[in-house]
């Protein structure tokens, strides 16, 4: 019989783990003393533990090595959980590889440039969100003349009934003569005539950034944006938005604007 010190020692697992695995009903000691709580392993359970520490180490969790366990090992069974994880693994070997390399990325920044990004970008995807909105097209050097009364049309429409103007969002779209732009409320109420609903779609991967203060000075924070796109190695893929977090002074000073491109892999 192995105390339970001397078994984790062999093992190289902790008294911890082995009390985890106790309760989980991986590896139950042969005996457990009444008084003390003592647990007691036998030398031949070694064999059991090597294998669920191998399991834990392939990334299985204990609900997979429960099954494996009792069912024994079936080589049909272990390649499907295996090919699960290696899926897994993959996805894990992309992400942890794309950290490195906006890591060493913002290291050339600080090191060679002597400067930061001017905003901070991550990746995430974004939600389906149903617009009630005004369309119009215009030239590219009078979208910022076009966006407010866009808005301002819709709000006319909406009322602010039940928080309807809570979630305004722009979506801007490149055409032969300018730019197509699309201003709007997040919206689930009825289908009204003097609104069109627009149902923007669920993005997988976007790149976003938080643009603060005045619209004067957006161009910049969307050219860091784009910048980072090629850097990390994305196509823009789709029309960018604009999430207008908080848009209510006259001056846009304090205004807090999210900046999403749909992305993907060229």
């Amino acid at each position: 019989m192995l105390s339970i010190g001397a078994f984790a020692e062999i093992g190289q697992v902790t008294h911890r783990m082995l009390r985890h695995w106790d309760t989980a009903g991986l590896l139950v000691p042969v005996h457990v003393d009444e008084f003390t709580g003592y647990r007691s392993y036998d030398p031949s359970q070694l064999e059991r533990l090597h294998r669920i520490v191998a399991l834990r180490h392939l990334g299985f969790g204990l609900d997979d090595i429960a099954l494996i366990l009792e069912q024994g090992i079936d080589a049909d069974r272990i390649a499907v959980l295996l090919r699960v994880r290696q899926a897994e693994v993959e996805e894990e070997h992309r992400v942890a590889a794309n950290r490195l390399i906006d890591v060493e990325r913002r290291l050339h920044l600080i090191e060679k440039e002597k400067r930061m990004s001017p905003i901070e970008i991550i990746e995430k995807p974004l939600p389906a969100v149903r617009l009630a909105a005004h369309t119009a097209s215009v030239p590219q050097a009078e979208v910022g003349d076009a966006v407010g009364p866009l808005f301002a049309s819709i709000e006319d429409v909406l009322g602010d009934e039940y928080g309807a103007l809570s979630t305004p969002i722009a979506q801007y779209r490149l055409t032969e003569d300018g730019m197509e732009i699309t201003a709007g409320y997040a919206y689930n109420g009825d289908r009204r005539a003097d609104f069109e609903f627009v149902d923007l779609p669920a993005v997988e991967v976007a790149i976003c950034g938080v643009h603060l203060g005045a619209m004067d000075g957006i161009r910049e924070s969307w050219d860091a944006v784009h910048s980072e796109i090629l850097a990390r190695g994305y196509v823009p893929n789709g029309p960018c938005r604009e999430l207008y977090v908080r848009a209510v002074s006259e001056d846009q000073s304090d205004w807090v604007t999210e900046l999403q491109q749909p992305v993907a892999r060229p």
